[in-house]
């Protein structure tokens, strides 16, 4: 049985209190006694909602908002691929027909399929995850039996995983009536797909190369932290996981980074700020503070337990 996170009030009154009056650490820096208490949260957080996470443990170590219903954007693509991606082996080859790209939203990310074009299901994978390319998401829901029964099937997974703040009407995350997510099931869809051989390869790779009439090119992963990119540095021990824009959404970002044999996971929802690349730097202060409040936080709520 999934235990859902709730806030505490007293709890996260008592730590707001203890860590007003504790110095900031360097960053990545350990603590060297229980006894510093927890570090100050980071200053400046304009996320909507935001979670943190220990990956290992499942352990909420910090949340503002974390089931308030937002628009996920191509974040909701962690959701697709875990009910998507074990049912296609990944030499197995697709040719794009016109079908299967009908409906797509204007102005979507594409990787750049072409009707007529055959493709491996790992290109189109590579496709979704680095470039989060709509397009590929569309051939593979296609494959899988269609848009509606695919969004389906997401709804049912994520009912199973035990999130209960998310509902899909689009599964490439693109804006749509009545579709939501929250900070706490992203981080969820997050760590379970890190269990996935297959998902957490993907989620990882900060570029590879995909088939075009012209030969090999080489894809560059959109999430800046993972590809160091755009004047975004690629943050130290960085395992993914995927990013997302819409209008509706804003950015959106679900990463996670280990360092020490743990791994960190944090999800930010529409930062408010304004700032270029808002959503990178306080997913950076965040596994920052997560590394660094590691064992010196009680948990303010646990993610379920992972399925399997």
């Amino acid at each position: 049985m999934s235990v859902r996170f709730r806030f505490r009030p007293a709890l996260c009154a008592a730590l707001a209190f203890v860590a007003a009056l504790t110095p900031v650490l360097p960053a990545g820096a350990e603590p060297t006694s229980a006894a510093q208490g927890p570090p100050r949260l980071p200053r400046h957080l304009s996320a909507r909602a935001w979670v943190v996470a220990d990956a290992d443990t499942g352990q909420v170590l910090a949340a503002h908002r974390p089931h308030q219903r937002l628009a996920p954007a191509s974040t909701l693509k962690t959701l697709f691929a875990l009910t998507v991606l074990p049912r296609f082996d990944s030499r197995m080859r697709h040719r794009v027909t016109s079908r299967d790209l009908a409906g797509i939203g204007s102005g979507s990310s594409r990787v750049g399929l072409r009707i007529g074009g055959t493709y491996r299901v790992e290109d189109l994978w590579r496709g979704t995850f680095l470039k989060s390319g709509n397009d590929a998401v569309r051939v593979l829901a296609r494959m899988n039996g269609g848009w509606w029964h695919t969004a389906r099937q997401m709804n049912a997974k994520s009912r199973a995983l035990g999130a209960r703040n998310t509902h899909v009407v689009s599964p490439d995350g693109y804006d749509a009536r009545g579709q939501f997510s929250s900070a706490y099931d992203l981080t969820l869809f997050g760590r379970e797909g890190l269990r996935n051989r297959e998902f957490a390869y993907y989620a990882r790779s900060a570029y590879g190369y995909f088939p075009t009439p012209r030969g090999w090119v080489r894809i560059d992963n959109t999430n800046r932290l993972l590809a160091g990119s755009h004047g975004v540095r690629r943050y130290p021990g960085i395992i993914g996981i995927k990013n997302g824009y819409t209008t509706k959404g804003g950015n959106t970002l679900v990463a996670a980074a280990r360092r020490g044999g743990r791994t960190i996971i944090v999800t930010v929802l529409n930062p408010q700020s304004g700032a270029r690349n808002g959503v990178y730097h306080e997913a950076r202060a965040l596994l920052d503070w997560g590394f660094a409040a590691r064992g010196r936080v009680g948990p303010a709520g646990w993610l379920p337990k992972p399925s399997g």
